[in-house]
């Protein structure tokens, strides 16, 4: 269980951003805003309260996180979205709501998370290709908000899609993805209070590159769950599909919990890698459900994990 975070502060309010960035990462940095490659919004600060959800492990560096990243709607390298998002049209933005809802319809986003509280949650994220990083969210518990569109007894699960826009989203013209990306939780995980809605970054409005204006984030489970860039969110009665588990359901599972014990059909997952400590950093032990057990570990229970991966 992650140790609880001071209540009084935030990572922002302790160590200033700029002192998790180097020179050279500084003069990186400022590069590549001015050829808007980072894809930074230039939007006022978020205010957010901090989390007692939150990890007292030390973030990684803004540089680091939004340097290094899976988004395949712009390319398969870990640098593409940093290089192709800056040509994302984020503002105006809708979601539509449907499925098992009360209130159903398409919502501009401000009206969507409007009244939502917003908490700094610090959280550790693994992916399922075995690295990790810590990261710095700004966001909301996706409980909230379904208990303000008001979830209907039938609903089971949730499902979600991202954008589909070629023309912005370079990748989303080859064909290996049925796009759009698609991802699902069952009502219950959906609920649970580390689940959120992320809408921001160190304290800044969601850079694109890591799936502005809105995101899923699900620290427990691998990264690919947190989908980026969501304009869909259904409730449903049957588990939805989802994209890795429709590409190859033998490697990808629809529940994804971070485990050690279970290892992807070609590699380990006994072990990762930390982004932020540099090509040939060591790597450490993987820790089931990524560290939240004592949150999570109960929505399992009598579910075998190694079948239901």
């Amino acid at each position: 269980m992650p140790k609880a975070f001071k209540p009084d502060l935030r990572w922002s309010d302790v160590t200033p951003r700029a002192a998790f960035l180097n020179r050279r990462q500084i003069i990186a940095a400022g590069a590549a805003l001015a050829a808007g490659a980072l894809a930074r919004p230039a939007l006022a600060k978020i205010e957010a309260a901090p989390s007692k959800f939150s990890t007292d492990e030390a973030p990684d560096t803004l540089e680091t996180i939004t340097g290094y990243n899976n988004y395949y709607e712009f390319g398969t390298g870990k640098g593409d979205p940093a290089a192709y998002a800056g040509s994302l049209t984020t503002d105006p933005w809708s979601v539509k709501v449907d499925g098992l809802v009360d209130r159903p319809g398409s919502y501009d986003l401000a009206d969507l998370i409007k009244g939502q509280p917003l908490e700094e949650r610090i959280y550790r994220f693994r992916c399922v290709e075995a690295w990790s990083m810590v990261i710095p969210w700004i966001g909301f518990e996706l409980a909230g908000l379904l208990n303000t569109i008001g979830v209907q007894p039938g609903a089971k699960y949730v499902a979600f899609e991202t954008l589909l826009r070629p023309a912005e989203m370079p990748g989303q013209s080859s064909g290996w993805i049925d796009w759009p990306y698609r991802e699902g939780l069952r009502l219950d995980e959906a609920m649970n209070p580390l689940t959120i809605l992320a809408t921001g970054l160190y304290g800044d409005p969601m850079p694109k590159q890591n799936g502005a204006p809105i995101r899923l984030v699900v620290p427990w489970k691998y990264g690919f769950k947190s989908i980026k860039s969501i304009v869909r969110i259904s409730l449903v009665a049957e588990m939805p599909q989802t994209t890795w588990n429709m590409l190859q359901p033998s490697e990808y599972g629809f529940y994804a919990n971070v485990n050690p014990e279970v290892d992807h059909p070609r590699w380990s997952q006994a072990s990762e890698r930390r982004v932020g400590g540099g090509l040939f950093a060591g790597r450490v032990d993987t820790v089931k459900f990524n560290g939240y057990g004592d949150q999570v570990a109960s929505l399992y229970a009598g579910q075998d994990l190694a079948k239901d991966y």
